[in-house]
């Protein structure tokens, strides 16, 4: 049952290989791998040996593990340990070699580097080390070479989970410990991420809200569909980010290039809302400014029917009324409305052609300034007041749209060309 050599301070030499049969699963947000891995062990047990003519021609014989001393193996990632029973057997050779072989489910940790996420490519560590003997009592062996390890593992290869099988390879060293050293062998696994499922279940829909966020630039700004159309919109790709945050690990060196994305879509997306609130706050001003238009034409025109009428008779006896909203009468202050209109009677005919005449080029010239008071009016209105906001906001749009276009389209020519140069890393 102890280390099996003759010399206590000559170091046992355990070969140790490692198959892996498939990748179970790998959590980003937990940082774990999790292989299917076969280890292959051998070394040599000293106090063994036979002639096997002298045996019937027997040169390997099975016997139970608990029988002879075997290397107390450690994984220094492993988190869980395996719930499957160990290999209940191992296999003795005629010169001494024993052979341990030994199927392992290893929940290890795995520092995850996700800045490139979906198109990121991982390497974790399988480091094997004996837990209690020095590299004075056990040296541990492996063949260093890193095709033939890549090519055994990719032959035996049987799951690989939404990953896929890179390379493996080697690297046999010594760690010091609180105590001594220990030899120790470290696997390296290297694996792709496959991310055609996330560009379809996660890039392109928010690239297609993007696009829907860019069409409803179509819609009329006069009603609230624009504005509830928008804030649907952004509450997708809300949803969105909620399910990013559920895959990624809370802890990163740097913030995933996936989280840029989503981050840069969303700012642009609620930069385009600002713009319709804004919009249509200066279209109900404007909205505001044409009531209130309306309201003083409406009290103007009141005021014009409540002006006095003046009457008058002409030479042949027929009256005549003319009305308007200013009148301009020379009338001299001393004499009442009676005795102008005494003596407006007692006048010739003459008189009242005379002042008739007059009367009417003072009503054609008031018509004349009151459709040059209209044109003005209509003018101003033009220019100014009612329809100048919904000029602004068009003019609003457009410089927008523009800039909009331009800064998403740099957006996203920049983080997908870090993407590809990520990916090509």
């Amino acid at each position: 049952m102890t280390r099996p050599v003759k010399n206590f301070k000559k170091p046992t030499r355990v070969h140790l290989q490692i198959v892996i049969y498939g990748i179970l699963d790998v959590r980003e947000i937990d940082q774990t791998f999790v292989p299917y891995v076969w280890i292959y062990m051998k070394w040599q047990n000293e106090h063994i040996r036979w002639h096997a003519p002298d045996f019937c021609g027997i040169e390997q014989v099975v016997v139970p593990t608990k029988l002879l001393w075997k290397p107390d193996l450690s994984i220094e990632e492993m988190t869980e340990k395996d719930k499957a029973s160990p290999s209940p057997y191992l296999t003795i050779d005629w010169d001494g070699y024993v052979t341990l072989r030994n199927d392992l489910m290893i929940v290890s940790m795995c520092r995850m580097q996700v800045y490139k996420f979906p198109f990121d490519v991982q390497s974790c560590n399988l480091s094997f080390k004996s837990a209690t003997y020095s590299d004075d009592e056990i040296k541990f062996e492996t063949i260093e070479d890193g095709f033939k390890n890549t090519e055994w593992t990719q032959k035996l290869m049987r799951a690989q989970y939404e990953w896929l099988f890179i390379s493996m390879t080697v690297n046999n060293k010594t760690v010091s410990n609180l105590i001594d050293n220990q030899s120790m062998i470290v696997y390296t696994i290297k694996m792709r991420r496959r991310s055609i499922l996330y560009i379809a279940n996660f890039l392109v829909p928010i690239m297609f809200f993007f696009c829907l966020d860019l069409a409803s630039f179509l819609i009329s700004d006069s009603g609230g569909e624009k504005l509830s159309f928008k804030v649907t919109v952004l509450l997708a790709v809300t949803v969105m980010q909620l399910l990013l945050n559920e895959i990624l690990p809370s802890s990163s060196d740097r913030i995933p290039l996936i989280v840029v994305y989503c981050i840069g879509m969303f700012g642009l997306m609620m930069l385009s809302l600002l713009e319709t609130i804004l919009v249509m706050y200066l279209m109900e001003k404007d909205s505001a400014s044409q009531d209130n238009e309306a309201d003083k034409d409406q009290s103007l025109s009141e005021d014009c029917n409540k002006q006095g009428k003046v009457s008058f008779h002409n030479h042949d006896g027929e009256m005549k009324k003319w009305t308007h909203c200013a009148c301009v009468c020379d009338v001299s202050a001393d004499e009442p409305p009676s005795e102008l209109l005494s003596l407006a009677r007692e006048g010739n005919s003459s008189q009242l052609t005379d002042e008739s005449n007059a009367l009417e080029k003072v009503s054609n010239e008031l018509r004349e300034v009151e459709k040059t008071l209209v044109l003005i009016l209509n003018s101003r209105k033009e220019d100014g007041k009612p329809g100048y906001w919904t000029r602004v906001t068009k003019t609003i749009n457009k410089v927008f749209f523009i800039f909009y276009v331009t800064v998403a389209s740099l957006f996203l020519v920049v983080i997908f060309s870090k993407w590809n140069h990520a990916s090509d890393e």
